[in-house]
Parts: C-alpha cells; structure tokens; sequence
C-alpha cells in the first residue's frame, strides 16, 4: 500500500484562518487565489494578465453597455474573466485529482476501501431512516394541513352562496 500524498493530508488538515473576502469557488479571492495565481504568473506556470491580478473585481454591464444592477438595487459585480476561467480550471483539475486518488486507493488498498464504504453505509442507515419517517410525516401532515384548508374553503364559500341566496330571497320579499 503507499502513503496517502502529502497533499491529500494538507487538504485534511484544519486551517485556522477563515477568510472573509469576495469568493470565487467558496474560496477567498484576495486571501487565496490571487496570491495563488500572482505565484503561478511569477514562475510562468500561468500567463493571466496583469490587468486581471491587478483589478480582478470588475461591473457588470448589460448587452447595451449600460451599468447592471440587481433587483435590491446593487451594481453588479464580476471577477475578471481571465481569473475566472482559471479558477473553472483548478477546479477541474481538483476534481480530477480527487476522482484519480479515490481510484487509486480502491485499486491498491479495495478491502480497506470496501470496509470503509460497508461502515458508513451502515452507520448512515439510521439517520437515512430517521429523515425518511420524518419526511414522510411532515408530507402528510401538509397534505392534511392543505386539505383542511381546501375544505375551510369550500365550507367559507358555501355559507357566503347560502347568505347570499338568503339576501336575495329577504330582498324579493320586501319587494313584493
């Protein structure tokens, strides 16, 4: 069996600092993928141009070339095009590497694998069974909740026919 990569362990191990910057893959622009990518530009393993690194949240504008706005009334605010598309390439290449170890470690170590997946199978059958019942009540009870008012409904609508009727009928007798 070989030793899990180092940096598959540093993908598992707690950061303490939480960013709190502009997102960009639910990681923070300024705080990671800037640095990230002025380092990769810096040893020529990316050519994003410095307009990008160097203004990266850019205003939206409409097809007119008019300033977007949001329905709450904001501008629209875009990371640059040339970041985003290489953050849509480190992604992928993550989920690749991710997908390749999984393959890796089913090839090489498959009975510790398939001993892992029998555990959390079995530890999650309980909680699946738990938050089926409990979706299954709360179904019903809005199905009955719907009914209930559907009937209110009907029965509201009824009285206000026969009070009307009722109105109707004491009105033609006045009038005769």
């Amino acid at each position: 069996m070989n030793p899990t990569p180092t940096y598959i362990k540093s993908l598992l191990t707690p950061a303490t600092k939480q960013p709190l910057g502009r997102k960009v893959w639910s990681i923070d622009l300024v705080a990671v993928w800037l640095p990230f990518f002025i380092a990769t530009n810096a040893m020529q393993d990316t050519a994003i141009p410095s307009d990008a690194l160097g203004c990266p949240l850019r205003l939206g504008y409409d097809k007119a070339g008019a300033v977007r706005f949001t329905q709450a009334g904001r501008p629209v605010i875009r990371v640059a095009k040339e970041l985003s598309d290489s953050v849509r390439l480190v992604r992928d290449n993550f989920t690749a590497n991710l997908i390749n170890y999984a393959g890796e470690v089913m090839r090489d170590n498959t009975e510790a694998y398939k001993a892992q997946v029998s555990s959390a199978q079995k530890a999650g059958m309980p909680i699946y069974q738990h938050d089926l019942a409990e979706l299954d009540k709360a179904v019903k009870a809005k199905a009955e909740a719907i009914a209930k008012a559907e009937a209110v409904a009907v029965a509201k609508a009824k009285a206000e026919a026969v009070a009307e009727a009722e109105t109707i009928t004491e009105r033609e007798a006045v009038a005769v």
